[in-house]
């Protein structure tokens, strides 16, 4: 699925990179506990999340995700931004739950989470 694609099915706005939005995903996991991505996430492409910091993008960029949505209306900073441009991940904001996110996700074909 391309990100564009994702951010259509969950009526996201990306923030940052879009010009990557045609790259694809395959799948996605959802945390707000960025210690649980660490340890028990693998080739996810996705990350769904609720919280706003840096750590966020800087584990992203860890574990090689291509692609941040920030669900609950959750709205990243511009020095977050800043750092996801260089790292070349796209982010999006989504006013869904993560919950919600995630099932709409699963059902359109997307099927890893946590």
């Amino acid at each position: 699925m391309k990100i564009s694609k994702v951010a259509e099915i969950l009526d996201a706005k990306i923030r940052c990179c879009e010009e990557l939005a045609e790259d694809e995903v395959c799948s996605a996991c959802g945390s707000d506990m960025m210690s649980d991505v660490l340890a028990f996430v693998k080739d996810q492409a996705v990350l769904l999340t609720g919280l706003v910091n840096t750590q966020v993008v800087r584990t992203a960029e860890m574990m090689d995700m291509r692609c941040i949505v920030f669900v609950r209306s959750k709205q990243p900073s511009e020095e977050m931004l800043a750092l996801a441009e260089k790292c070349g991940i796209v982010v999006m904001t989504t006013d869904r739950r993560m919950y919600e996110a995630c099932g709409i996700l699963y059902k359109s074909g997307l099927n890893n989470y946590i």
